[in-house]
């Protein structure tokens, strides 16, 4: 028995049945109706819908917890992406602010020099100053042109007077290199000012490259302890889900043993009725082809041949319920347990407390609850065109046709329902040919 659910995932979408929607008359009838514009509108709209969505039986359950579980793994991925990416940019960073710690290094180890430098400079500088400022004073001192004059004037000898201007001479000489020294070493001490402004510009940006990637560690030192955080919380829901989903998957296969036990059971028993019936009917029509010769002899006439007993209507079995398929008889593969499954009946859709009718005359043979289908009634039809007929009504609210009792086509025998393994008010219409169970809408 099949109930309608949708589980979603990278998706899965479970359904009450799987097989071929057939076209559904508006009301059950001995006689064929015109088909109904919305009903049959429902009926396509069914059959697309079944074309997408209708893979297998499933519960609600089952269905909620695979999509959950999907979802986790889906999101663990993800994290596990932005973990791995995080880490790939803490250790970038790392090497980073390794790089920029060595630049920041190498950036004040060269201020440092340079300051040395211009401490050296500016100290050359006060001591040049110093020289130059007694060569200066001595200039100043010695300045007078007239020295030689004055020499001469005292009544010097010549050599004395050569000597005096010589002395004037390198008085001015010792002037002159002096300043030259001055101002070679204020040169100097410009240059080495510019490279130490440099280089206190390096260090500068070097401290805030280094302070950059110190932060930039920090903070994705903290990005990768949330990550890590969440992966843990994730992979925690994912396991959580997991186990959800393993014990819905379990019970779905304990519910689908269990239906497979029941249908068995009932195959076996119909199996035996059939032949019953079939034996039965054989050994009326022989009473009746026995009894019909012995009149053709009293009577002096050819015997008649006997008929089989006449099919019920046109389309043999009438529809139990007036609406459409939602979920036809067939095979199909369970996305979640891997097995091939037998939709074992056609549903329709029906309300809660929808009347459902005998799809033909026949004898109420059994009436019980089972786990998986719910409240059942079955009717025996007899043989109808050589075959022992039996109908199932299954999931339904409340019955009332009683065992034993003989009922007609299109009399309400029971009412919709949910019950047992049903996710949604349905029902579930069996058909066993010879104790078989077939598509029931071969004898629709």
């Amino acid at each position: 028995m099949v109930r309608q659910t949708v589980v979603t995932a990278c998706c899965l979408v479970l359904s009450l049945s799987a097989g071929v929607l057939a076209a559904v008359p508006s009301a059950p009838s001995a006689q064929a109706r015109p088909p109904d514009p919305a009903a049959k509108k429902k009926q396509l709209d069914s059959q697309i819908n079944q074309s997408k969505a209708d893979l297998d039986d499933a519960s609600d359950q089952l269905g909620k917890s695979v999509a959950a579980y999907n979802q986790a793994v889906t999101k663990y991925q993800a994290v596990q992406v932005r973990y791995a990416a995080a880490q790939g940019q803490l250790a970038a960073a790392k090497a980073a602010d390794a790089v920029a710690a060595g630049k920041l290094v190498a950036a004040e180890a060269a201020l440092r020099t340079a300051a040395s430098d211009v401490a050296a400079g500016e100290k050359l500088i006060a001591e040049k100053r110093a020289v130059a400022g007694r060569a200066v004073r001595s200039a100043y001192q010695q300045q007078n042109g007239l020295v030689g004059l004055s020499i001469a004037l005292r009544g010097a000898a010549p050599a004395d007077i050569a000597t005096g201007m010589q002395v004037q001479r390198n008085v001015f000489g010792i002037q002159s290199n002096a300043i030259t020294n001055l101002n070679n070493a204020q040169a100097q001490l410009a240059s080495k000012q510019v490279k130490m402004a440099a280089a206190e510009q390096d260090a500068e940006t070097a401290r805030a490259e280094a302070a950059a990637t110190v932060q930039k560690v920090t903070e994705l030192t903290k990005q990768v302890a949330a990550d890590r955080a969440e992966a843990a919380a994730v992979a925690a829901v994912k396991l959580t889900a997991f186990k959800a989903a393993e014990k819905e998957k379990n019970t779905e296969l304990a519910q689908y043993n269990s239906l497979l036990r029941e249908r068995n059971r009932v195959q076996q028993m119909l199996i035996a009725q059939a032949k019953a019936e079939k034996a039965a009917a054989a050994r009326r029509k022989a009473a009746a082809e026995a009894a019909e010769r012995a009149r053709a002899r009293k009577e002096h006439r050819q015997p008649r041949d006997i008929p089989d007993p006449p099919s019920t209507g046109d389309g043999r079995l009438g529809y139990p319920v007036s609406s459409y398929i939602t979920s036809p008889y067939g095979m199909r593969f369970h996305p979640v347990l891997h097995i091939w499954k037998l939709h074992d009946g056609t549903d329709f859709r029906a309300p809660c407390g929808t009347p459902v009718r005998a799809a033909a005359d026949g004898v109420v043979t059994d009436k019980y609850y089972n786990g998986g289908y719910g409240n059942r009634l079955f009717i025996s039809h007899g043989v109808i065109g050589g075959h022992s007929i039996t109908t199932v009504y299954n999931h339904l609210s409340k019955y009332k046709a009683h065992v034993g009792e003989r009922v007609k086509r299109g009399e309400i025998i029971a009412w919709s329902g949910t019950t047992g393994y049903s996710t949604g008010c349905h029902l579930h219409f069996m058909v066993y040919k010879d104790g078989n169970v077939v598509n029931p809408m071969g004898w629709l």
